[in-house]
């Protein structure tokens, strides 16, 4: 009968060991991506200011600008997403229960500092669309699905953050919709390692292809201007 697998590898180890893997079978790019920016918004990037916020890759929000232009250059959609509530909080459900502090999710307030998206973005905003989601994955009751369907993209590509869970959340939600689900390494962050590598690793082993932002920026650059 088989027994879970032990280790004493940190969590960082186990994602070198699994991204180094020859064997490791790719689901590759496909004709057309969107690239979606999950809630690069201040009370998650504003490290001078929120509690909440957190830094992985100290270049993290340059090159999500740069794959983002080069997705706008090949006519393909940029979606940025960030989380506020209702001033009751009603919309955040359940989630918004376990805690109720100033740095607690559900006391995101809309039209609040936390609720906007970092300065340092380069959004167009007469293109990009822009989703309030209420939930951890981007396709949760947002116009999302119906964005993709008419760009015809067969290629999601994911930044932002945290790892572990609105990242994550969305790649399985990608996945099974049917998409090829990218995720430049990067550009993405989260509060801790551990949840970040171990995450990086199972989503790389189950529904993601991890890619280094150059592969990434190199499979855009070589896409026709539409």
């Amino acid at each position: 009968m088989p027994i879970m697998l032990k280790s004493d590898l940190t969590a960082r180890q186990y994602w070198e060991e699994v991204k180094d893997n020859p064997n490791r079978k790719q689901f590759g790019f496909g004709k057309k991506a969107a690239v979606i920016n999950i809630d690069l918004q201040r009370a998650y990037t504003d490290l001078e200011h929120f509690e909440t916020a957190y830094q992985t890759h100290p270049r993290q929000i340059d090159f999500i600008n740069e794959i983002s232009a080069l997705a706008r250059d090949c006519g393909m959609p940029v979606i940025w997403t960030y989380v506020a509530y209702m001033e009751n909080a009603d919309d955040a459900g359940i989630w918004g229960t376990r805690t109720d502090t100033p740095a607690s999710l559900q006391n995101i307030k809309a039209g609040s500092e936390r609720a906007e998206l970092d300065a340092r973005l380069t959004i167009d905003h007469k293109r990009d669309a822009i989703f309030n989601k209420r939930m951890a994955s981007v396709f949760h009751e947002s116009p999302l699905q119906s964005l993709l369907v008419w760009h015809g993209v067969d290629t999601v590509i994911l930044t932002g953050g945290s790892t572990s869970g609105c990242v994550r959340a969305s790649a399985v939600d990608s996945l099974s919709r049917g998409y090829r689900t990218i995720i430049p390494e990067e550009c993405v962050a989260d509060k801790h390692e551990i949840p970040h590598f171990a995450n990086l690793a199972d989503m790389m082993l189950k529904y993601a292809d991890v890619e280094p932002v150059a592969t990434v920026k190199k499979w855009l650059t070589m896409q026709p201007a539409r």
